[in-house]
């Protein structure tokens, strides 16, 4: 055989073998990097009982066990090169995109809980707006009621020593309202607001904002602590607190919204409680254990109102959710829009029209439907109900299949406009638990009544405030117990 052909078959066949090499160490590359992502997602998805209904995390498991088996084979034979390859190409984004959507699940769940574990509190030192004070090195006192929000005012006092060097003196009042009459009238040169109270005399003063000069403003940042535990997991009760606020959801507000969701997992059965923001309750902590409006209680933090209700209805409430119903709106627009049954035609006072019968609302239309109250024949009541009409059109949207196409929408409307205490593996064994039955929830709600008048009753927060609440029937708050307590005792 010549030796000029000899040369030119064993240069072929390097060549061939380069190749060969190359395609064995690409798969290669490929392999360990689809292990690795799909390990990742794997040990992910098991540590949090991510799609742990209907067999479905076990047969993803096998899927991705099966192609890694397949392609270690092939690779070690080498054979199938490029099946190998686009095999793990495909099933390396698979891999990815899960790991992806199985991480933002657990940090949108990690913010939810991690806002929920503190609250913050905007505290300021104010002057009427013509004085000619502009910092607080220029006092030496300022009026705070000091009996009603004591730690908060120290915790606003300490921080001014520390940063300006200055150790203000209280002249004591009994309330924000009287410290800021005295302001207003000239009795007094500055006091000191909690930005909770600001709503409170807003309703009660005209041109209140724009009254007042801040001077010196600290944000106090408190932990929550949640002590409840059910002993049933499947049986539970979420006070939905609503607010519609501007800024952080942990900032301390009013809350507008009391709902209390008892939910029974065995029976699928949910009863939504309304309780109205004008209740006269008797407020713990903050509240001293005295009377006032329920929607006051947010003012000393929502672990407060959640007391105030556990009190009013004997019972003990497991978690919380507080929405920020502004934002928490745009839920709407992400599962597609809500149907939800008017039972009485009516114009909002932003001029939007509601007719009676079915209607389909989208987040615009929505926020105007929950917030109307003066368009109604019961006020403040009808307001209730549409509330809970939204929240229950919400939650069957939510419990459905169909949710799950608007993964990333639901998780990012969720992310900017609720906080919980609810824990991620207990989310998920809900939704795990929800998606095995298959079955929808019968959801029915109540509501306590009572009558309301204007400036017969004292609320603490605003001991001089002519204001509407409203004294519950007893009979109407027991009656609303029993009810919870056999949801939750599966009758």
């Amino acid at each position: 055989m010549p030796t000029h052909s000899r040369h030119q078959r064993q240069h072929k066949n390097s060549r061939s073998y380069s190749r060969l090499d190359t395609k064995t160490i690409v798969n290669s590359v490929l392999l360990v990097l689809y292990a690795l992502l799909a390990g990742i997602a794997t040990f992910l998805m098991y540590s949090h009982n991510i799609l742990a209904f209907r067999h479905f995390n076990i047969i993803y498991t096998a899927l991705l066990v099966v192609v890694l088996v397949v392609s270690l084979v092939l690779i070690i034979r080498k054979k199938g090169k490029l099946v190998v390859t686009v095999l793990l190409v495909i099933f390396s984004i698979v891999a990815a995109a899960s790991l992806f959507a199985f991480k933002s699940l657990i940090d949108v769940a990690g913010n939810l809980n991690e806002t929920a574990s503190y609250s913050e509190i905007e505290m300021s030192v104010v002057v009427p707006t013509n004085s000619s004070i502009s910092d607080v090195t220029e006092l030496s006192s300022v009026q705070a009621p000091t009996g009603a929000d004591g730690s908060n005012i120290e915790a606003l006092l300490s921080q001014i020593k520390s940063d300006k060097g200055v150790n203000l003196t209280t002249d004591t009042v009994d309330s924000y309202q009287a410290a800021y009459e005295n302001l207003i009238n000239g009795s007094s040169q500055a006091m000191v607001l909690n930005s909770a109270y600001s709503s409170l005399l807003e309703l009660s003063y005209d041109n209140y904002e724009s009254n007042l000069k801040t001077i010196y403003t600290y944000k106090v940042k408190k932990n929550i602590s949640n002590d409840v535990s059910s002993s049933n997991k499947n049986v539970f009760n979420i006070y939905i607190s609503g607010i519609d606020t501007y800024g952080s959801i942990s900032t301390v507000s009013r809350s507008d919204v009391n709902i209390i969701l008892t939910v029974n997992m065995d029976t699928h059965k949910i009863l939504m409680t309304s309780t109205p923001r004008d209740s006269y309750v008797q407020i713990p902590d903050g509240g001293a254990n005295q009377y006032d409006k329920l929607t006051h209680a947010g003012i000393y933090g929502v672990e407060t109102s959640e007391k105030t209700l556990e009190n009013l209805y004997g019972i003990d409430i497991d978690y919380y959710a507080r929405v920020n119903f502004t934002s928490f709106m745009n839920l709407i627009d992400a599962i597609g829009g809500v149907t939800v049954y008017n039972d009485q035609a009516f114009t909002s006072s932003a001029g939007d029209s509601f007719e009676a019968g079915n209607i389909n609302l989208n987040s615009d239309e929505a926020l105007g439907f929950v917030r109307e109250r003066y368009s109604l024949d019961n006020g403040d009541y009808d307001r209730g109900k549409n509330q809970l009409k939204v929240i229950k059109a919400i939650i069957n949207k939510l419990t459905s299949f169909s949710s799950i196409s608007n993964y990333s929408s639901i998780m990012s409307t969720l992310q900017d406009s609720v906080q919980t205490d609810m824990p991620l593996d207990t989310m998920m064994d809900l939704a795990n638990t929800q998606l095995d039955s298959g079955k929808k929830f019968t959801i029915t709600s109540q509501e306590v009544t009572g009558t309301g008048s204007t400036g017969e009753l004292t609320s603490y927060a605003m001991p001089t405030a002519s204001l509407y609440m409203i004294q519950l029937d007893d009979a109407s708050v027991s009656s609303a117990s029993q009810a919870i307590k056999d949801v939750m005792e599966g009758k």
